[in-house]
């Protein structure tokens, strides 16, 4: 389940059009162990509280505060008519057309003869208890291609008390990169992605890609007027990147590479995303395959092995979606269902204009109820999620089962339940 200060952050991406899809980072979602409780509050459109609970044989929990300078008034934040989706990411995330970086001269905000404009941040903190652990988070746009992204932890038990991660991007549509610092081991890294096919900033002469249809109507949608473009779309992208990184204080470096191959929403058939990474000095091979099989249902596999050892591990998984029709009952809806339903229309619209819900299953007339989610690897080891909503409440079951038998058959069970104002 989606914590309710990554979904502010989510938003927060969308808002000042940051497309978190174009980096190089469905088999490994996580089971909840114990029973923990969320009650979170986007109190005004620039500030989100959260307060956590949690007892898995010791009763500890958690506040965290956010604050973004970036208003956020269109985002729905009440758990009784969010749509499901927006609080259970899909295993498989429909990757869409790459769209340029915003003109400079967006961002440009003019008084009197001078500039006043400032650049949107994000402000994060968490402290947890009892344990007296703090988490900071600042989040900055730079320009329309860069961000700023600093992580702070600070804890007795650490080396130090604590340690600092500071993460440059920058993304220009048709390639991505980052430039990363951490004070662990002065560790020093760099990644890139680089997207092959048409480049979003330069379309080709006589034809317009996806991306510039986005450009068009935006910049028309601010003057005032409204027209339609049309041309040829992309409907696959073939993608490649790299990570390479060094730490200064025990002389030890890394890297790795991929490849990642995916459908786009223009492709006629059923959309599938291919991958393929590899850690030469390691030794370590993954591949995965993932599937939309239907509106309701993914599937996925991956396959890792070791050239050295010659060790191997298979994964597969499905996540099927269960739709919950709130036209049922005869055909007949009381005021209060009518209501409800409406509510729930304008929630869902909302949260895909703010590309927090896919479009497939934001137009559905029949609200989402639940999904299902389970993997099972070759030694046996079997993962099930069950996520739903009761009434005003967002909660999360699942389990982890070891088929091979023995004394501990149920690795560890648990429930989390999330609500937000």
């Amino acid at each position: 389940m989606l914590d309710f200060t990554d979904y502010v952050q989510y938003a927060f991406y969308e808002s000042s059009h940051w497309n978190r899809n174009n980096s190089y980072a469905l088999l490994d979602f996580p089971t909840p162990l114990g029973l923990r409780l969320h009650i979170s509050a986007l109190s005004t459109p620039q500030f989100a509280s959260s307060y956590s609970l949690a007892s898995t044989g010791l009763l500890c929990g958690s506040l965290s505060y956010l604050y973004t300078s970036l208003a956020l008034p269109a985002l729905p934040s009440a758990t009784r008519s969010l749509p499901l989706p927006a609080f259970t990411p899909t295993s498989y995330r429909q990757l869409l057309p790459l769209r340029p970086p915003d003109p400079p001269w967006w961002w440009e905000i003019w008084h009197t003869g001078r500039r006043i404009d400032n650049r949107d941040a994000l402000l994060y903190g968490r402290l947890y208890l009892p344990q007296s652990t703090l988490e900071a988070l600042y989040l900055r746009r730079l320009s329309p291609t860069t961000q700023l992204k600093i992580n702070a932890v600070s804890d007795v038990r650490l080396p130090n008390g604590g340690s600092v991660l500071a993460l440059l991007a920058q993304d220009t549509g048709r390639w991505s990169a980052e430039y990363m610092y951490s004070t662990d081991s002065a560790l020093l890294g760099v990644r890139g992605l680089y997207n092959f096919g048409p480049d979003p900033r330069n379309p080709g002469i006589g034809t317009k890609s996806p991306a510039t249809e986005t450009v068009v109507e935006e910049v028309n949608v601010r003057s005032g007027a409204r027209e339609s473009v049309s041309g040829g779309e992309q409907v696959s992208r073939f993608s490649a990147g790299a990570e390479v990184y060094y730490g200064l204080l025990n002389k030890s470096g890394g890297m790795s590479t991929g490849v990642r191959f995916a459908t786009l929403p223009a492709h006629t058939g059923f959309p599938y995303t291919m991958t393929l990474t590899l850690n030469p000095l390691m030794g370590n091979l993954s591949s995965s395959y993932s599937v939309r099989a239907g509106d309701l249902l993914s599937l996925s596999s991956r396959f890792d092995f070791n050239v050295y050892s010659y060790e191997s591990g298979v994964v597969v998984g499905t996540e099927l979606w269960k739709l919950r029709d709130l036209g049922e009952k005869d055909g007949r809806l009381s005021r209060e269902e009518e209501k409800q339903l409406e509510r729930t229309k304008e929630t869902i619209e909302a949260a895909r204009r703010g590309g927090l819900v896919e479009e497939d299953r934001a137009t559905r007339g029949g609200d989402i109820a639940g999904c299902l989610k389970a993997r099972v690897n070759q030694r046996g080891m079997v993962g099930l999620l069950w996520e739903g909503r009761v009434k005003e409440l967002v909660y999360s079951c699942g389990a982890s089962i070891d088929m091979r038998g023995g004394k501990d058959i149920i690795n560890g069970v648990g429930l989390e339940l999330q609500y937000s104002s």
